[in-house]
Formats: C-alpha cells, structure tokens, sequence
C-alpha cells in the first residue's frame, strides 16, 4: 500500500509536495486470449509493444492445457487412420514452450492459468467458445495432479525455480459461470483447488498459488448454491436503481473458509471486475446492467476489507480480468471514451490492488471467431492490423508516470520520473455524465451520443525546482487527434481494409496532439491545458515522448 515519503523538493502549485507511491497496477498484467492464438507472428508483435511501449510486465491467457497445445497425449494422432493409444500417457511442451520463451524473451513474464481440461481426461466437453474449450472438472483427480506437477516442474528444470517463483498459478477461469467456464459444482471446484494448490507446492514451496477467479460481482443469490441459480436474479434484474443493491464478490469468502478449514495455501486471490452484470428477470429474460462509474473502486475496497479480515490478510490481490464490459463486440471498446474512463479508474485504483489486468491487449482473439472488420468492438488496445485505438494512447500515457505522487487530483496525476522531473497524466471526464460509466454499445455509431457530453475543462498547474530549459512533450488524445475508429467510421466502416487504408488510418491513429513546453528560467513549468470533452492528456519529459511509428 502508498507509503508517505518526506517532502519532495519541487513546490507543486507552491506548495511542498509530499510523496507517495504510485503503483502502475495497469501494466503489471495484462490479459489475452488464449495459449495457442500466441503462436501467431501478429499477437507476439502487439506484445512486444506492448512491453516496450504500455510497460506491460507480464501476461494471461486461457487454454494452456487446451487440446490446440497438444501438452496431454493419451494417443499418437493417426492422420488419415485413427489415433493409436499410448500405454500410458505422455506430455509434450513443444508448442507451450514457444509461447513461454517469446513472452520471456520480450521481457516480460506469464501470468499462469492452469487450465482448460484436456479432452482426454475431461468430464464434458466442448462447453464454450468458438474452439471448444473444455470447462469440465476432469474425470480422474490423480491424473489431473500428474499433468499440472509434470508441467510446472518442466517450466522450473527449463527456466529456473528463481524465475517460475516470479509467476503467479492460477487456478482456473470463472469457474462460477457453470455450465460454460465450468460443469462441475462449486465443491468440484474448490476440490480442484486443493489438489492443485498442493501440487504446485509440491514442486517447490515458494511458487505462489491462488484463485478462485470468479466472475463478477453480483447483489444477489445466485451463486452461492452448488451451481448458478438464475431463478434468484429477478429483483436484480427489475432494480430501477441497481447501484444501491448490496453487490459482493464472489466465491471468495467461501474459498477462504475452504482453504482455512483444511491448511490449504492462498498466496492471492484473484477475481474479475467488470462495472456490469447480466440478470434475468421474473420472466426468464436477460437485461443488460451498467453499474455506476466508481464500481471497481468500490469492489476493491470490498476485497481489500474481506482480505485483511481473514485468515490469509497478506494474499495479494490480483484483478485478472478488467474492461469497460466482458463482451468481445461491444463497440465501446474502440473508442475515445472507453480510453477516458480506464485512465479515470486506473488511477482512481491504483493503491487498492496489486494488478489490475485489463482484458486484452490485442484483438488477436477468438472467442467468438475472428472479429467481423477492423472495428468490432474488440478489447484490444489495438486492432487485428495492429493500428493503435485510443485505449493504447492512454496506456501508453500511463506508463510514462514515474513511481512517486507528487499530486493526485479528481482530473489527474503529477508524478516525480526517474532523474530530476515530472510526468503527468490529466483526463476530462465530463461533468455531464454524473455518476455513469460509458455503458456499452452494438454499433460505433450508437457510441457517438457521448461526443455530446461536456463541457470542456482546464488544467492549471505549476511546478517549480526544475532545471531550467528543460523540454516536456504535451500530448493530447481527443475527439479531433487519435480517434481511429471515428476516421473509420467518417469512411463509411469499410469490411476489408486494403493496404492503403490500413497505412492511412496509422497516421490517423497516431495523429496526437503534441506540442512542446519548456522550463522557464526560474525552474517552474507551467501546465496550461483546455481539455475538450473526453480527453486525454500527458506531461512528460521530451526524451519520453511516443511516436508508435
């Protein structure tokens, strides 16, 4: 948690600036599809620049023990005849070990899933997603244990036990979310948890383990039977103001029993945070809700009581899945606003949680298939052509902040950077929109009633102690400057982008604002921004300015 600091020697708006810690939780972890999609030339480039450009320091995918990364072999695939089996089985890491070495290579580090269930040893199978991932309880708990020590272990004799102590285990995804995530009842999975929890250690004690990696917060019932009870949503779903229901984390507390119950090791917990929920009603029908734009940092606050309440108060906490909503088409996700309000909650966040992994950095993603057009509400930071979104401006904005607060206001952050300066990141967003998130949209152009919101800000600020003459690269994202998907869209949204388009909409997507200010003679840097509506803004020394291309 922040640390107090004695006084900085810069006077911030003439005054001394006491400093404190500012944790980068955006870029500790960020999440992707899954495991096999990592093969390909076009995800490893956005994550290489995603390293090298948003900071990101580790990565987290589905699918490590998934059927396309061929690790559980129970037969020798036949081809043409059919497959002859093996007299025991035997694990393969060809394919896992090239993701794992391009992810360390670039010079981060993964965030281990261990899931989902080969066909071979799963219960049920073919329970969602596009490729037929396999959320099924296996049908042989010994089997299971021998698969994850046999893999763990490969990755420690491979890497080194120093570097695999460094990776958070997982244990796998949403298994709230039956019959998809998960077919098995909530015991079946916290059994699956003791088993590989205890497994994990068995390789070495010091590797670190945790789950349950639930999804989402909810006001109501629904999953704390056996399985996911629908029936129990209704008044959640009829709410007329569901920001007052009594919304709580899921699985967590009863994890935390479980495992104190039975000596079992939570190094963190991890859940997912979206500000939505999905309900259905009295009548059988879904409705779509948006919770009100402070809901992650209201959640965080909830898991950080719960943790230091309970038997394990020095787990981490770790958000392993984070984004405006959890569907793969909302078009909200290419646009200008949703960069707004992440860099809002990000820095709103930044001391309730030891990573908060926003989902995805690419949208190189699957889930569903391949996205239809460049712009199909995707999560990624950027797009299948790699062209940059607005989202990936603000990150990028954010990993330009040094490690220590200097100034933390409702619009914005000043920061102390490596050597004698300051970065900065300030937002506008707009009074107008009260207490509401940006909410989702099925069309780019249904996002575009938010461009309506405002009305402009301006940030004053001034920093005196600085060497005089220094440079500092202002850099806006608004409306007019970095709004690929808007220039898509004034195009008429082509499906296909040719070569040509995919060029222009680069320098497009690119087009910042920038501008450069310097420190006057008496040491004291002025910040002087009108800021329109949804903008983005960042303060940074020269030399850490960004040109993507």
């Amino acid at each position: 948690m922040p640390v107090d600091a004695p006084p900085s020697t810069l006077l911030i708006d003439g005054r001394p600036a006491a400093e404190i810690e500012l944790r980068h939780v955006w870029s500790q972890c960020l999440g992707a599809g899954r495991a096999n999609e990592a093969l390909r030339v076009d995800w490893q480039d956005h994550f290489r620049e995603a390293v090298e450009v948003l900071g990101a320091r580790s990565v987290r995918f589905h699918g490590v023990f998934h059927d396309d990364m061929f690790v559980y072999r129970a037969s020798n695939g036949g081809g043409f005849g059919p497959p002859t089996p093996l007299e025991k089985p035997v694990y393969t890491f060809a394919y896992v070990d090239k993701v794992f070495d391009a992810i360390l290579d670039a010079g981060a580090r993964p965030f281990v899933e261990l899931g989902f269930m080969p066909r071979e040893l799963a219960r049920d199978t073919e329970t969602l997603f596009w490729w037929k991932a396999h959320g099924s309880p296996p049908t042989d708990m010994d089997a299971w244990v021998d698969l994850v020590t046999a893999t763990v272990q490969h990755w420690v004799d491979r890497y080194g036990v120093e570097e695999v102590r460094r990776w958070p285990f997982e244990v796998w995804n949403e298994p709230n979310l039956v019959p998809h995530f998960w077919t098995g009842t909530k015991t079946e999975y916290f059994e699956l948890y003791a088993a590989t929890a205890r497994a994990v250690k068995g390789v070495d004690p010091q590797l670190r383990v945790g789950g349950p990696s639930s999804s989402v917060f909810v006001p109501d019932a629904r999953y704390d039977g056996e399985y996911h009870d629908p029936s129990l949503e209704g008044a959640t779903a009829e709410a007329p103001d569901p920001d007052v229901l009594p919304w709580k984390p899921v699985w967590i507390h009863e994890l935390i029993a479980y495992c104190a119950e039975r000596d079992l090791p939570i190094d963190f917990l991890s859940t997912h945070l979206y500000p939505t929920d999905f309900a259905f009603d009295t009548q059988g029908v879904g409705r779509p809700i948006s919770r009100h734009r402070d809901a992650t940092r209201d959640d965080l606050r909830r898991l950080r009581e719960i943790i230091a309440a309970s038997p394990y108060p020095d787990a981490e906490l770790h958000i392993t899945e984070w984004s405006t909503s959890p569907s793969s088409r909302d078009r909200m996700h290419d646009t200008l606003f949703a960069a707004t309000y992440i860099t809002r909650a990000f820095l709103q966040c930044q001391d309730l949680a030891d990573s908060i992994s926003y989902w995805t950095f690419t949208d190189v993603f699957e889930e569903g298939g391949g996205g239809i057009g460049p712009f199909h509400g995707g999560f990624g930071f950027v797009n299948e052509q790699g062209l940059h979104k607005p989202t990936f401006h603000a990150m990028a904005m954010l990993n330009r902040l040094g490690d220590r607060m200097l100034l933390r206001t409702e619009h914005g952050v000043l920061t102390r950077t490596a050597g004698d300066a300051v970065a900065g990141v300030f937002f506008n967003y707009p009074d107008s929109m009260g207490s509401r998130s940006v909410g989702s949209a099925n069309s780019y152009a249904a996002t575009r009633a938010l461009a309506s919101e405002g009305p402009a800000r301006r940030i004053t600020h001034t920093v005196a102690g600085l060497p005089a003459g220094a440079a500092y690269t202002v850099e806006v994202l608004d409306w007019e400057h970095g709004n690929v998907a808007e220039e898509w869209f004034r195009r008429g949204e082509p499906l296909n982008l040719s070569r040509r388009d995919v060029a222009e909409l680069a320098e497009v997507a690119d087009a910042l604002d920038r501008r450069t200010v310097t420190v006057g003679a008496d040491g004291v840097l002025v910040i002087d921004l009108d800021l329109p509506a949804w903008a983005v803004a960042s303060v940074a020394p020269a030399a850490a300015e960004h040109h993507p291309r």
